[in-house]
């Protein structure tokens, strides 16, 4: 099991540097032998590993069972990390907090909700940050419409949308796309107060509210409210979540634990959608041991992560293995984002760089399993 700590927003450090340069990893991986099916796991590469010393994992959510959070559990109560000499270190913390801290290199792993998050953030901390995986390949939003103020998208025009910091993006898009509304310009916002779907939902004034397709929905169910939803993935909207990334200056200097860190939680990945209900038991077990300071439930929890491992093996593309990253679609996301004004007058923060392709499709055999030592 991780070594706990406590529970803690953690404070963003001030990122002194951030290297620049191409995606991918480091030539020096070429001397360490690789890692053969059914094979012993390489002593050599076993040294490599363990010289990368302790390598720091933050959540994006307490131990919630998400994407890009599930899997990590999973293989870390597993054994994997242990398996292939990595000494892993999991603390729960919240997204936008770790970016700074992991573009800094004072942690090397974390996640984030979206890769047009993970873009707006490492434009915002000048950070050399790198998406290692990505498993959902829909947006993370959906949009619930109260069904008495609404028979279609298009009704929602001069209505108010309820908003927790701002309209998601591919929401905005969505909206623009299939209704022609946009926001002060068609439909207004509010500004929502805390977490609480059920405080939103009661609000008369608000005809709509957007959440997590893992979330929000299946809470709102479990209270017997009832609700239209539209999903941007229906029309075609691109988005996507679950998206592991780190620093370039850790995958420079230790390429084969970069490597073997994603092979241990592919494993996880790939048993956490084998068994979602084992899975959220794993999230919620830890939870329960470090107090539940977020108040989460058995029932969300399983609905949680039930519902991000069926919408991530429904959207992973023909061809393309869980959690690699497809580097048209994230374009098209960033893009699509940009045209409804997500970025600001900056405008679309650049991708080059930001995403590797490659170090996660190399680890599946030609068969879609994880090339594993033993």
């Amino acid at each position: 099991m991780p070594r706990l700590r406590t529970f803690a927003l953690l404070a963003p450090v001030v990122l002194l540097a951030a290297a620049c340069g191409d995606d991918g990893g480091d030539d020096t991986a070429s001397s360490v032998p690789p890692v053969v099916a059914g094979e012993d796991f390489p002593a050599e590469r076993c040294e490599a590993n363990e010289a990368a010393g302790t390598i720091s994992y933050l959540s994006g959510f307490d131990y919630a069972a998400a994407a890009s959070i599930t899997e990590v559990l999973v293989a870390d109560a597993a054994g994997y990390y242990d398996d292939l000499c990595l000494d892993v270190e999991i603390t729960p913390s919240f997204s936008v907090a770790n970016y700074p801290i992991v573009a800094a290199n004072e942690a090397q792993f974390s996640s984030s909700g979206s890769f047009s998050e993970l873009a707006q953030q490492a434009r915002s901390n000048d950070a050399d940050l790198i998406a290692l995986s990505v498993d959902g390949h829909i947006a993370v939003d959906v949009l619930m419409v109260k069904p008495d103020r609404a028979g279609s998208l298009a009704d929602l025009v001069g209505q108010t949308i309820g908003v927790k910091g701002a309209l998601p993006p591919a929401i905005a898009v969505m909206l623009q796309q299939e209704a022609g509304l946009a926001e002060g310009d068609g439909f207004d916002t509010v500004l929502l107060d805390g977490f609480d779907p059920f405080a939103h939902w009661a609000l008369d004034d608000v005809s709509a509210v957007p959440g997590w397709r893992s979330n929000e929905p299946g809470a709102l169910e479990r209270g017997g409210e009832a609700f239209d939803l539209y999903d941007p993935g229906d029309y075609d909207i691109p988005g996507s979540f679950g998206v592991i990334y780190t620093n370039r200056q850790f995958l420079a200097d230790h390429p084969t634990a970069a490597e073997d860190f994603m092979r241990a939680t592919m494993r996880g990945l790939a048993d956490a959608l084998a068994d979602p209900v084992a899975a959220g038991e794993v999230a919620f077990a830890l939870i329960e041991a470090n107090g539940n300071p977020s108040f989460l439930s058995a029932e969300g929890e399983a609905f949680r992560w039930s519902t991000d491992a069926a919408a991530i093996v429904a959207s992973t593309p023909e061809g393309v293995d869980i959690g690699v990253p497809v580097a048209d679609e994230l374009v098209a996301q960033i893009e699509a984002y940009a045209a409804v004004g997500f970025y600001g007058d900056a405008g679309a923060p650049p991708v080059e760089g930001l995403f590797d392709t490659d170090l996660v499709a190399g680890l599946y055999a030609d068969d879609g399993t994880i090339i594993w030592p033993g």
